[in-house]
C-alpha cells in the first residue's frame, strides 16, 4: 500500500490486489457479524408504529462482538445493582440499533469505494472518516480475536498459529495512522 496523502480536496491511497483482498475479506467479516446482530434484534409492535427501533437488552456474547458493541453503562462487576443492571439493558436496547447501522454504513463505504482488484482509492473527508472508523472496527476485532494485550511483542515465533495475523494487525495499524496523518496535514 503506497500511504495515503491529500491533493486537491481528496485523499488518495493506493492499494495492491491481494491488499484490497484482506482489507475488503475483514471488512466483509465485521459487516456479516454486525448484520446477523441486527436481524436478532427484538421484533417490537410498538417499534413498528412509533419508527422507535430498539435492540437487544443483554450484550452479545461472542468476545468479538462485545468489543465491538461494549456495554453503554459501566457496570461494578463485583456488585451491581439492580438498577444499574436495568439501566445498562434500556441504553443498550435504545442505541444498539444506531451503533449497527453506523458501523454497517461505515463498512460499506469501504467497500464501495476500495475496488477488489485494488488499485488507487480516492475519497472525500467524509469517506475518510468512514475508513478510519471500519479500520478500527477491523482492529478491534482482530485484537480482541488474537487476545492482543500491552505486554504482547511485536513478533510471535513462527510456530504460534496468531504470527501471519499478527502481522496483519500491525499493517492495518500503519493504514490507519498513514491516514490520520494525511487528514491532519
Amino acid at each position: 500500500m503506497r500511504g495515503w496523502r491529500r491533493k486537491r480536496g481528496a485523499v488518495l491511497g493506493g492499494f495492491e490486489q491481494q491488499e484490497a483482498a484482506v482489507v475488503r475479506g475483514l471488512i466483509r467479516q465485521i459487516d456479516e457479524m454486525l448484520r446477523a446482530r441486527s436481524d436478532e434484534a427484538p421484533q417490537d409492535e410498538l417499534a413498528e408504529l412509533t419508527g422507535i427501533r430498539t435492540g437487544p437488552s443483554e450484550g452479545p456474547d461472542d468476545p468479538v462482538l462485545g468489543r465491538l458493541l461494549p456495554d453503554f453503562h459501566r457496570l461494578d462487576p463485583d456488585n451491581p445493582s439492580k438498577e444499574d443492571l436495568d439501566s445498562a439493558a434500556a441504553l443498550r436496547s435504545l442505541h444498539e440499533p444506531q451503533v449497527l447501522e453506523n458501523k454497517i454504513g461505515v463498512a460499506a463505504v469501504v467497500l464501495e469505494t476500495l475496488p477488489p482488484e485494488g488499485g488507487e482509492v480516492r475519497l472525500s473527508e467524509e469517506q475518510a472518516d468512514a475508513w478510519l472508523s471500519a479500520l478500527n472496527d477491523v482492529r478491534l476485532a482482530l485484537g480482541t480475536a488474537l487476545d492482543i494485550s500491552d505486554d504482547m511483542p511485536d513478533e510471535l515465533p513462527e510456530d504460534d498459529p496468531r504470527a501471519p495475523h499478527l502481522g496483519v494487525y500491525h499493517w492495518l495499524t500503519w493504514v490507519q495512522e498513514s491516514l490520520v496523518q494525511a487528514l491532519t496535514e
